[in-house]
């Protein structure tokens, strides 16, 4: 028996300004480190084995935090990177790899990188941004839909997260809101229609239990009820 733990990044310096981030690498902000440290409270009992993340720094921030409340250290192995450690590594016992990926990046926004989304909906319309931000498979100009971060995330997910999970190790995903999106409709079978609406709260884990073959999530840690923020 073993557990998945699925963590949103806390709050970013560009979510406090009301931009759109994506693949942009902004720090936490004060709050975001403290909902971080909130995360860490909540799954310091549970031992973990192995965590797997973005290239992104906020997402970096946070897994730290989580790591560090544990007594841990966090090896990064990047991708096609070596890193001058001999591999497979075998961490020591207060250590644990850190796969990353930008396989598990944020959605890309495109041009609206940088943009305030007040100003972007003056610019586009607030119904074309609101198309872009909430349907399954619109793409923003030069960007991602959240059908392409699914076409990305799931393979990676189930090539190199899947087999730690079925392993049973306590396993840590720290990432973003569209990577987390996309693998929640994969493990739940959430219809296109509906998940783009998924609510997913920083400084709230995400916790499945993985027992018979089977993933089980243990609470409700979300809703269907995102909002659209414009201010």
């Amino acid at each position: 028996m073993g557990y998945l733990l699925l963590v949103r990044h806390g709050e970013s310096r560009w979510n406090t300004v009301n931009k759109f981030t994506g693949w942009v690498d902004v720090p936490l902000s004060e709050k975001g480190v403290r909902e971080a440290m909130r995360i860490a409270q909540r799954v310091h009992r549970l031992r973990l084995d192995v965590a797997f993340t973005s290239h992104l720094e906020r997402a970096h921030e946070t897994l730290l935090v989580i790591l560090s409340n544990q007594h841990c250290t966090g090896i990064f192995l990047h991708d096609h990177e070596h890193n001058g450690l001999e591999y497979p590594y075998k961490p020591d016992r207060n250590e644990i790899p850190v796969y990353t990926s930008w396989l598990m990046n944020e959605r890309n926004y495109g041009a609206l990188q940088g943009m305030n989304k007040a100003k972007a909906a003056r610019k586009y319309g607030k119904e074309k941004v609101l198309e872009w931000r909430r349907s399954f498979d619109a793409r923003p100009p030069r960007g991602e839909s959240l059908k392409d971060v699914y076409a990305r995330v799931v393979p990676y997910f189930r090539s190199k997260v899947w087999p730690a999970i079925r392993a049973k190790k306590n396993v840590l995903v720290v990432a973003h809101g569209n990577t987390l999106r996309a693998i929640i409709k994969y493990l739940e079978n959430i219809p296109a229609d509906r998940i783009a609406n998924l609510e997913l709260k920083p400084g709230q884990p995400h916790i499945y239990q993985y027992k018979g073959g089977k993933l089980e999530r243990k609470f409700e840690g979300y809703s269907f009820t995102r909002p659209v923020a414009w201010k």
